[in-house]
């Protein structure tokens, strides 16, 4: 024991030259991917006299086989080593000759892949191609695929019965042939899982395939994936029980982890429009077996605090198709107004193959003031929404996309609500790359709400229109534009406050160019007005940003001014988030 303790600490006290390179090498005549390879194959350089020795001895023929691998059956090489300095030089001058190319590739499938179309098109499209240089990985990853595709689509008893490749140094050409026999394509067996975890009505509708249908592992994915989606569970796992296929059917089985019963998640936010925010959300992802969830919000901000409630019930389609029953108190600032509001309401949210829709109905009492003039109204909407996203690249700061929403909403005095309106509202934004580097994005709103002019002063400021701010006509302070109204005040004076419009316009055209990964630079023009019929007054915001890249989202610091106000000055707008 001693002794080996003694030899332990003998060899770490060694110098640090005893483990020095032995041999440096270096590779000419050849570059790109045969450098690449014969670096490879050559290895780490020799650090003992030993390792040396069979270094040198093996160098040679670990060259060759590195470019026999990449179709290079005739190179020649030539070792130049210098054995008078230390450590050793040694240089590999490599002359890789003309490649093998392929002549006759025949790949030949029988059993049930035969007939199987994806199977078909792979064959019909190979890596293998006649008087292409032969290349030994792109052979193995073509049987690989193979015999992957076959996993995938079902056939589990497939296997290679004749894989190949005849090569003629001398010649240059080298001939293929695989056979693979993929046996019968096993259907979907019967579904096990524990009935307890999930409803059986609810299962179907996320899975996206019965009993007797072809196997296919894109499927099984699909369906795990809209299992996670659905948030009741904090692990799924789908697998083929293969050990105990037969007569052509596989069984599948289904594992669910159910998620935490309540999570609780803090944040901090921050924008010129509603200034500093702090929230807190209480999520619970399943109530019970049926699928119920609730998630419960609490926010403040010296702009708007609020309070929220959704519960959640799913209907034909956990994900697709579910009831909401929601419940909303909310202070806001509606340019010079301050409004509260309470708010209850129901509504159902599709989504079909493209679109999201929804229709509501939601009760709203609102009071506000204006001066001398106070309102506290009842009002019960109905309405519908529908919306479209289409997105290309990141989440955060897509290549290019189109968001459209349109929502429709009325009230009727004779349906309990104080005055009569119907009030439409539509939103677009357009994401494009131009060139690399180069982004366009165009930003519009429209809205309009029909009330008789007696009725007009009613008009809640939640339904009125109102623009200006980050996410409108920059340059302009947060809804600072909208129809005016004076008011008398109790000294005499006159004050002049933003009481909003039944009609909106607004348009945005924006120029961006990343100037690396992570910052980006803008200009950018916003125009438009918040009115009413009949008195539209555009106002133009000139201006320029700064954006920094975040996994959220970019923070845009953003220069406005103002055009053609009697005292223009610069506001900074800070934002953060995507585009859509």
């Amino acid at each position: 024991m001693l002794r080996r303790l003694f030899t332990c600490l003998t060899l770490l006290a060694l110098p640090l030259s005893v483990y020095a390179e032995a041999l440096r090498y270096e590779v000419k005549g050849v570059e790109g991917e045969l450098l690449d390879n014969v670096n490879a194959w050559l290895g780490a350089p020799p650090v003992s006299p030993e390792e040396r020795l069979n270094f040198v001895v093996s160098a040679e023929t670990r060259v060759e086989q590195s470019l026999q691998a990449l179709g290079y059956y005739r190179p020649d090489v030539d070792l130049v080593t210098d054995r008078s300095v230390d450590p050793w030089r040694m240089t590999v001058v490599v002359a890789p000759g003309e490649p093998v190319r392929i002549r006759d590739v025949r790949v030949l499938v029988a059993g049930g892949a035969a007939n199987d179309d994806t199977f078909t098109g792979m064959i019909s499209r190979p890596s293998l191609v006649s008087g292409n240089v032969f290349h030994h990985g792109a052979y193995e990853a073509f049987k690989r695929g193979l015999q992957a595709l076959g996993q995938r689509r079902g056939y589990f008893d497939g296997r290679l019965l004749v894989s190949t490749v005849e090569v003629d140094p001398v010649g240059g050409t080298a001939d293929v042939l695989i056979e693979y026999d993929s046996g019968v394509r096993y259907r979907f067996g019967q579904l096990s899982y524990n009935p307890e975890q999930l409803e059986r009505e609810q299962l179907i509708a996320l899975q996206p395939f019965a009993d007797g249908d072809y196997y296919s592992a894109p499927l099984l994915q699909r369906f795990q994936s809209s299992l996670q989606r659905t948030g009741f569970f904090s692990s799924v796992i789908v697998s083929p029980q293969l050990a105990a296929r037969q007569d052509g059917v596989v069984p599948i089985e289904l594992e669910l982890f159910p998620a935490k019963r309540h999570s609780i998640d803090l944040g901090v936010g921050y924008s010129t429009d509603t200034e500093g925010r702090v929230s807190v959300t209480w999520r619970t992802p399943r109530i019970n077996r049926f699928g119920h969830s609730q998630e419960s919000r609490i926010q403040y901000s010296p702009v708007n605090p609020s309070g929220r409630t959704i519960y959640s019930i799913p209907l034909t389609h956990p994900l697709n198709d579910t009831l909401q029953l929601s419940a909303r108190l909310e202070e806001n600032e509606f340019g010079d107004i301050d409004s509260q509001q309470a708010e209850v309401g129901v509504r159902r949210e599709v989504k079909g193959e493209n679109w999201l829709y929804s229709y509501s109905l939601r009760g709203l009492n609102e009071s506000w003031d204006v001066g001398d003039f106070d309102a506290d109204n009842d009002y019960l909407l109905p309405g519908l929404t529908f919306s479209h996203k289409y997105r290309q690249g990141p989440l955060v700061n897509p290549l290019a996309g189109f968001s459209q929403f349109y929502s429709l909403e009325g009230a009727s005095e004779s349906l309990g609500s104080d005055v009569d309106l119907v009030r439409a509202y539509a939103n677009y934004v357009f994401v494009a790359t131009l060139a690399e580097d180069h982004r366009l994005v165009l930003r519009s709103e429209l809205g309009a709400v029909s009330i008789a002019d007696k009725d007009r002063d009613q008009l809640a400021p939640s339904l009125n229109f109102f623009a200006g701010g980050s996410q409108s006509i920059r340059g302009y302070s947060y809804q600072s534009l909208g129809n005016e109204v004076d008011v008398e005040q109790d000294d005499g004076t006159t004050k002049t406050f933003v009481v909003g419009g039944a009609r909106l316009l607004t348009g945005s055209v924006e120029y961006q160019y990343s100037i690396n990964e992570t910052w980006r630079a803008a200009l950018f023009a916003d125009a438009g007005d918040a009115f009413d019929e009949g008195e539209f007054d555009a106002h133009y915001g000139l201006g320029f940003g700064l954006h920094y890249m975040t996994p959220v989202g970019a923070i845009k610091l953003e220069l406005a001014n103002p055009v053609g106000d009697d005292n223009p000055s610069w506001r900074l707008h800070v934002n953060i988030g995507a585009e859509f």
